[in-house]
């Protein structure tokens, strides 16, 4: 090698000797306040997983935020923050890492002029009874005398995604820190409660599926904010593997998600290409979950990329059905489009991609209470549609089984339902008459008044059956201006007291003609008893009709009984 690379090469490894030893520039105590929560922390990725405190000291550390996220590839890492008091007093100082919940292990030291003073460890598996563990948070306290510097190295050991936030506070601000905090995450967990138990309900009144998928989606979002965002670690003091396999619930979220769209979409019977689709993209979801039931750190790594992709596809699936016309779908985009936009400003954050900052790092919790809000408005709109056309049938039912003049039912739906009634008052044992009425020389009032005035009679009797009717009687228009009346319950008496109020009062009306003049008609009315053990419906309005034609020769305006002939 010629003699000046040599040099060159030499004083290119001095220089890197330097940088990796030289010690992290100190931050000033005097300008800082009782918090520091945002400022320039080092750090230095522990490929080989086993570097100690000793050999730490010999890497070139990076710069980087007290809050940050470094991905995938960072399983341990080094973090490093140097603390110089130029104050005559010395300073007592809480070193807080607030999201230690989600990690295997911390390790915390403390440095003094390149000399070790104290040195602390926190297991996550056995820290529900640590005393530097306080509601998911590692509370390391420490000094810097006057006029020192005490640098921190703290070692991050996690599962899958390094996420790390560091701050410090003097006594007053650290126990206002602890005390407060995750008001947003409990609202939101709440907000998905509410809509659990929403849900649960609409699934006990209609029974869909979609309605169970839906809540199973609620379910495994609200486990998995309340688990990312240290809510169980603050609820229930609970960390570790035993918890960290709750995680899972990221996986089956979209799980679920899927099965609802193939559910609310009917993607099997109507879209078969799209239904393919979902298909596949769910058979990749339940490999991912159940290589997660063995190896959930594993499993999670490349959640990030399986949630972009899944995102893609879900996206591309609405659009698709968007484009065939499908009623639902643009509110699920316009809640998908919610969940896509704040889960890929998430996705990037948790790839170490882009900066910290509120939305990145809340993103998947926000996304996720802004599509269940949409997916509740479409199951109650679906509910509400579907509503919509049982009126619209139970409207269509009732216009076939009515007269449309009178409103009272037609020739059909008596027969129909007469012959219930009779097989009622058959099992009951029970009294049952029928009455069949006609109006007296109606084809005159039209001959002579006009049909509108015929239509004003015909409409007056109708509100006189109602005037004395009972809500079990069923009063049908049979044509023109015939009518037939069946009376559960009534016997002989009963049903000729009923026939003769309704004669009384149609002869005691009037309907005013075109001239001015009231018009009066009379009626006359056959009547019988029902053998409900013997005869139908049919036979019982024959025998009330042959009664009615016996009224009508013996000078009309009366009630005949078909057994007795005689008129009242």
């Amino acid at each position: 090698m010629p003699p000046h690379r040599a040099v060159l090469c030499f004083f290119f490894l001095w220089i890197a000797g330097i940088s990796a030893q030289a010690s992290p520039v100190a931050l000033d105590l005097s300008q800082q306040g009782g918090q520091l929560t945002d400022f320039t922390v080092e750090y230095f990725i522990d490929d080989f997983q086993s570097l100690d405190y000793e050999a730490i000291h010999k890497q070139a550390f990076r710069e980087t935020t007290s809050t940050t996220t470094l991905g995938t590839r960072a399983t341990v890492t080094w973090y490093r923050v140097a603390l110089h008091n130029p104050g005559a007093e010395s300073r007592s100082l809480f070193l807080h890492l607030p999201k230690a919940y989600h990690v295997r292990s911390i390790d915390v030291f403390e440095e003094r002029a390149d000399n070790l003073v104290d040195q602390a460890s926190v297991d996550l598996n056995d820290a529900s009874d640590h005393p530097l563990m306080y509601r998911g948070t590692v509370v390391y306290p420490f000094t810097v005398p006057s006029g020192e510097t005490t640098s921190l190295y703290v070692r991050s050991h996690v599962y899958s995604h390094q996420w790390f936030s560091l701050k410090i506070y003097d006594d007053e601000q650290s126990r206002k820190a602890l005390v407060g905090g995750h008001l947003d995450i409990a609202l939101l967990v709440g907000m998905m409660l509410a809509l659990v138990f929403y849900n649960g309900l609409l699934y006990f009144a209609t029974s869909k599926k979609e309605n169970i998928f839906y809540s199973l989606y609620l379910i495994s979002g609200l486990v998995w904010i309340a688990l990312s965002y240290g809510l169980i670690a603050k609820a229930f003091n609970a960390y570790g593997d035993a918890v960290f396999v709750l995680n899972l619930s990221l996986i089956t979220m979209p799980i679920f998600l899927i099965l609802f769209m193939m559910a609310i979409f009917e993607t099997r019977k109507f879209y078969p290409t799209e239904h393919r689709i979902l298909q596949g993209m769910l058979a990749l979801l339940v490999v991912t979950f159940s290589y997660g039931l063995f190896d959930i750190a594993m499993a999670l790594k490349p959640a990030s990329s399986l949630a972009a992709l899944m995102m893609v596809v879900t996206f591309s699936v609405s659009i698709s059905l968007f484009r065939k016309g499908h009623p639902l779908v643009k509110f699920f985009l316009v809640g998908h489009t919610f969940f896509v936009v704040f889960n890929g400003f998430a996705v990037i954050y948790y790839k170490g991609l882009i900066e910290p900052s509120y939305i990145n790092s809340h993103g998947v919790g926000i996304g996720i209470v802004l599509e269940a809000l949409t997916l509740a408005f479409i199951i109650s709109y679906r509910i509400k549609v579907l509503e919509d056309i049982r009126s619209r049938q139970g409207e269509l039912k009732r216009q076939a089984a009515t007269d449309p003049l009178t409103r009272l039912y037609n020739r059909r739906h008596f027969m129909t339902e007469g012959e219930y009634m009779v097989e009622q008052a058959r099992a009951a044992g029970q009294s049952l008459s029928v009455i069949a009425l006609d109006i007296d020389h109606f084809k005159a009032v039209n001959d002579t008044h006009g049909h509108n005035i015929g239509d004003l009679v015909l409409m007056n009797m109708a509100d006189i059956f109602r005037q004395f009717s009972r809500d079990q009687d069923l009063v049908a228009r049979f044509g023109g201006e015939e009518f037939v009346i069946l009376l559960p319950g009534a016997d002989y008496a009963e049903a000729r007291g009923y026939a003769e109020r309704i004669r009384k009062a149609v002869q005691a009306q009037s309907v005013e003609g075109v001239d001015g003049s009231g018009v009066r008609v009379t009626v006359s009315l056959g009547l019988t008893e029902v053998n409900a053990a013997m005869e139908s419906v049919e036979s019982a309005v024959n025998r009330a009709d042959k009664a009615l034609y016996e009224a009508k020769a013996s000078g009309r305006n009366c009630v005949c009984y078909f057994e007795a002939v005689a008129c009242g």
